[in-house]
């Protein structure tokens, strides 16, 4: 089965519908079949969405940077956890492990994350399937600048239309696996 690589907070954010959702797509990607690969940390939503996984009795493979793991951050329970120099090389090897990517809420590392995968799917580096969970109306101002840069010609309307957006995680998953 594909593993998915899941973009998201390191913290669990104000609102108890972030971590709920991040329970939800682990669980529901581990029932699936589909290997969890994510940023290797033992805190917030990255830790929601591989416990429920790993719960679930699923695979779950981290990638963490040595700086992160230097702040002992790292998951302990992991199917495997991959150890890295740098920021750059963690998502390298998350693109490289993965079959497709979702994003859940998170801050400039999650926006950072997507965004290359985003980039590297506009310049066909890539054809895996990129899905954004909009947890609670969090990526609307996101989507909205997107179609911004749509409108004002910097970002083609196909580019845009790579990027799947649901708020429900059973129909984003069904949508990423008819696009793969």
């Amino acid at each position: 089965m594909p593993s998915i690589c899941v973009f998201c907070g390191s913290s669990p954010g104000n609102r108890p519908v972030y971590l709920d959702a991040a329970r939800r797509l682990g669980d529901a990607l581990a029932q699936r079949g589909h290997t969890v690969v994510y940023g290797g940390a033992s805190c917030g939503l990255m830790a929601a969405v591989a416990d429920a996984a790993l719960d679930a009795g699923g695979m779950v493979e981290g990638v963490i940077p040595t700086v992160i793991q230097e702040l002992e951050l790292s998951h302990s329970r992991l199917s495997r956890l991959h150890r890295v120099d740098t920021m750059h090389q963690r998502k390298a090897l998350m693109a490289e492990l993965s079959d497709g990517f979702i994003a859940l809420p998170g801050g400039m590392g999650t926006l950072d994350e997507l965004c290359e995968i985003l980039t590297w799917a506009q310049l066909d580096i890539h054809r895996k399937p990129i899905g954004l969970l909009d947890v609670g109306g969090y990526w609307r101002h996101f989507t909205a600048f997107l179609d911004h840069a749509v409108g004002e010609g910097f970002l083609r309307a196909v580019d845009r239309d790579r990027l799947l957006v649901e708020e429900d995680v059973d129909r984003l998953l069904t949508r990423m696996i008819v696009t793969q």
